[in-house]
């Protein structure tokens, strides 16, 4: 989840109200920037733990601290802090392959290399296995973001406390049609989705026990509901299809200069620019509520895939990043990713992601799932031929043959290598947190 957003700033073109018809206009030139594809970014979210207990609680006073630190280093990925918590690293766009990974390698480095001095590590997990949601970060948009979510139940504190994700972004595509067109990038992006949910499901775990999910971190998501996390249907122009939704999402939150945020109930942004009550959206709370959307696929000029959980290790990162760049910048790599999983779509039963039979079983299943098994095979293998084309040096090609290796051609996912630590060991009995003691000792979680 990244979502640290301005308010907009005090350009009179922000503070100025829109209409439905603007809105529309806004969100379909903005949200889908169409041209070959040049550029491709990621953002890693981490859990943050003790090197020496990670299941028990880092202080907030200790996380400031390391926090603090971490800001007077030079990087070049941008970093922020989560609700919860967690540290993400956002890569700048970059221009090629092997560019975004040898960024964020030196990026991760420096900041493994300032939280190791404090005695923290970075997890890569998707759900932690252990905490319950504690918020880190007391500012009003977290405040009503809260508030908001609360309504559906606990997920939504869950998905902002306890979650990491790697979150591919790839450019939007070609106006013309073909494999590298935005049409078929868009589509592409969401039945894909499902498989890289299932190849990379490493979240079994909650409270320290089995959710009898594979991916619990898309599990929550699934729970935060449609309106909030879902994506608009697949049958219509992307641009009509987003900016329909957008326009028919429930809006977080009315944010004001002094006080609390006013946090509406079922308010639609459709329905604001129709009542302009409280007060006449203006661009700025447009382009706020733009972030308060958390589909699988958003289009933000480019395209962000947030389906996938962190993985485990120092560089179990790069193999969904590389994985998704072929599959999406190499041509013939794309033409057979879209045939491969265009079968799949016939699951979806033409409901958006994620809340479809395909997306439900990915997270729960995993690559158990014998149809998303077959189709991760053959896109690993289609990605490994195509990543020598992208520049790709072996410590990546190598990385993802490995990962084929012990758990795709397996019919696995990190979240297995997981659950077998977790019943390698004695039942789970009582910790010092007063959670549950796992399999999860110092050396497992150091990653």
């Amino acid at each position: 989840m990244s979502d640290t957003q301005s308010d907009g700033g005090d350009c009179t073109e922000h503070r100025t109200a829109v209409t439905e018809a603007e809105v529309e206009a806004l969100v379909r030139g903005i949200c889908f920037k169409t041209g070959p594809p040049r550029t491709l970014g990621v953002e890693l979210e981490w859990l943050v733990h003790s090197l020496e207990l990670p299941q028990l609680p880092v202080s907030p006073e200790r996380l400031e601290a390391a926090y603090t630190a971490l800001r007077a280093v030079p990087l070049g990925s941008a970093l922020t802090v989560e609700p919860g918590g967690q540290l993400e690293l956002s890569s700048p766009p970059a221009a090629s392959l092997m560019e975004c990974v040898d960024t964020v390698s030196a990026d991760l480095d420096t900041v493994r290399s300032v939280l190791a001095k404090d005695g923290l590590g970075l997890a890569g997990i998707g759900h932690d296995p252990w905490h319950t949601p504690r918020r880190f970060l007391h500012e009003p948009r977290y405040d009503a973001m809260e508030t908001c979510l609360d309504r559906t139940g606990p997920a939504g504190r869950h998905m902002m406390c306890t979650t990491a994700s790697v979150q591919v972004c790839v450019d939007a595509g070609h106006e013309e049609p073909g494999p590298l067109g935005h049409a078929r990038r868009w589509w592409l992006a969401h039945q894909l989705g499902a498989v890289l949910v299932a190849a990379f499901a490493n979240s079994p775990l909650r409270g320290g026990r089995p959710t009898g999910w594979q991916s619990t971190r898309q599990l929550t998501w699934t729970e935060i509901g449609a309106g909030r996390a879902g994506a608009p249907p697949l049958d219509g122009e992307p641009r009509t299809a987003w900016a329909r939704h957008v326009l028919d999402s429930p809006v977080m939150c009315v944010r004001r200069e002094n006080g609390p945020w006013e946090v509406p109930d079922g308010l639609t942004f459709r329905e604001w620019t129709r009542s302009r009550s409280p007060r006449p959206p203006t661009r700025a709370d447009l382009d706020y509520h733009l972030t308060t959307l958390f589909p699988p696929v958003r289009p933000r000029g480019h395209l962000e895939l947030r389906m996938i959980d962190a993985q485990p290790g120092e560089d179990g990162w790069l193999v969904p990043l590389a994985v998704t760049a072929a599959l999406f910048d190499d041509p013939e790599a794309a033409e057979r990713a879209y045939r491969t999983v265009k079968p799949l779509a016939e699951r979806a039963l033409n409901r958006p992601a994620p809340h479809n039979p395909l997306w439900v079983d990915a997270a729960r299943f995993g690559l158990a799932d014998p149809e998303l098994r077959e189709a991760a095979d053959t896109c690993f293998a289609v990605a490994l031929e195509a990543l020598p084309r992208l520049g790709a040096t072996a410590r990546v090609t190598d990385a993802v043959a490995a990962f084929r290796d012990r758990h795709v051609a397996r019919g696995r996912c990190p979240a297995d290598d997981l659950l077998d630590r977790l019943t390698a060991t004695d039942p789970p009995r009582s910790g010092p947190a007063g959670g549950a003691r796992t399999a999860y000792g110092r050396k497992d979680i150091r990653t």
